[in-house]
């Protein structure tokens, strides 16, 4: 199970990250682009995914691990239960949504998606 200090770890170990609050909870960007939000819950964290279509496939493959809410119908965003990851597979997470924020050349920093 994976915990907010995980996240945060994960997260701000990823180049040119900042911690803020976005909506009265923990929130990652790179250069001023969010990337990773806690939830009121606590236990649930929203990454942006590159499509709606993406985020169908990840709810059906995997409804354990990604949910969603009425909120975010419309979004390319999904939720991760923490619970039901492990903290290399946030760690793919967190890049693979700080890759969508990033600007090309600094995401080209971090290398090709594993997988």
């Amino acid at each position: 199970m994976v915990t907010e200090e995980d996240v945060r770890r994960l997260a701000l170990a990823l180049p040119e990250v900042a911690e803020r609050t976005m909506y009265g909870t923990p929130a990652f960007s790179v250069r001023g682009k969010w990337f990773a939000r806690l939830r009121e819950e606590g236990d649930l964290l929203v990454l942006p995914v590159p499509s709606e279509e993406h985020k169908r496939e990840l709810l059906t493959a995997d409804p354990a691990t990604f949910t969603t809410t009425p909120h975010y119908d419309g979004h390319a965003s999904v939720l991760v239960r923490m619970g039901a990851v492990d903290a290399d597979e946030m760690g793919e997470l967190l890049a693979e949504a700080w890759r969508l924020r990033a600007p090309k050349r600094l995401a080209a920093t971090l290398g090709p998606p594993s997988g």
